[in-house]
């Protein structure tokens, strides 16, 4: 992997391993309500891991992703790392954590960079990472046009752009690749899979359940709540296809896709 995607600064990395914070959990939710929306949901995610969270419309995966990220006041607690969000200072948020919103809508007409960029405001604005993200998403040639004159896919990709431009190790993004073509679809994959490596963990909601079971840990929701959780091969069944999502499921053989050698490893 080059050092265009490398998104976290491996002394610091280094420096956390030998002092176990990696060894904490990434994100543990306890007990997390949020009106009817939520309800009593416990959840402890591993640092370094990608993780799916998928579910029927209004089964609360937007809600979790949002209280997650200290986005929604909710019920319960929730920990970075385990420490409580609450004790965590604003400022040190934004880099511990970054968020990926389902709606990619600009009101200004800030130029793509100038978006990237924003995700180093925590960091003091140091723009550290601002051109391997820009690279990462194809946005180079992109990166002084306005983000309202860009289309929706284009708009996604500023977003996860700035997303990866914090550095941040929790990762959370909300729908992410549904206005995404296929190649940049793929292409947030392999840099999922890459913060991972460097001890980032991810979390990503979408809809496409075989592309969820590219991922390490499945979180399966259902009427506000977890309804199943593990490994993807194993949550997968048809039995929970047809209660949760009310659809039958056979294997077949079908169209599978990747990214040639060259364009994964770049």
């Amino acid at each position: 992997m080059s050092k265009k995607t490398e998104f976290f600064d491996h002394e610091e990395r280094e420096a956390a391993r030998r002092s176990g914070l990696l060894q904490m959990s990434a994100l543990s939710l306890k007990n997390v309500s949020v009106g009817a929306r939520l309800t009593d949901v416990s959840l402890d995610l591993p640092v370094g891991a990608t993780v799916a969270l998928v579910g029927p419309n209004g089964s609360g995966k937007s809600t979790l992703l949002q209280a997650a990220a200290g986005l929604l006041p909710c019920a319960g607690s929730v920990l970075w790392q385990g420490r409580p969000l609450a004790a965590i200072p604003f400022i040190e948020r934004g880099r511990l954590t970054a968020w990926v919103p389902q709606e990619a809508q600009f009101e200004f007409g800030f130029s793509v960079r100038s978006v990237v960029s924003q995700g180093r405001f925590a960091h003091g604005d140091d723009a550290a990472g601002v051109e391997a993200a820009l690279v990462a998403l194809d946005l180079l040639a992109l990166a002084e046009r306005p983000v309202n004159q860009l289309s929706g896919g284009e708009r996604h990709r500023v977003l996860l752009a700035r997303a990866l431009a914090t550095a941040a190790p929790l990762q959370l993004w909300d729908e992410p690749l549904a206005a995404l073509d296929v190649r940049h679809a793929l292409q947030a994959l392999v840099l999922a899979d890459t913060l991972k490596r460097t001890g980032g963990t991810v979390v990503v909601s979408l809809h496409d359940l075989r592309v969820a079971q590219c991922f390490d840990h499945l979180v399966v929701m259902h009427a506000g709540g977890i309804f199943a959780q593990g490994r993807p091969d194993a949550v997968l069944t048809p039995e929970l296809l047809l209660t949760v999502f009310g659809v039958q499921a056979r294997l077949e053989p079908g169209l599978t896709l990747s990214l040639p050698s060259s364009a994964s490893s770049a």
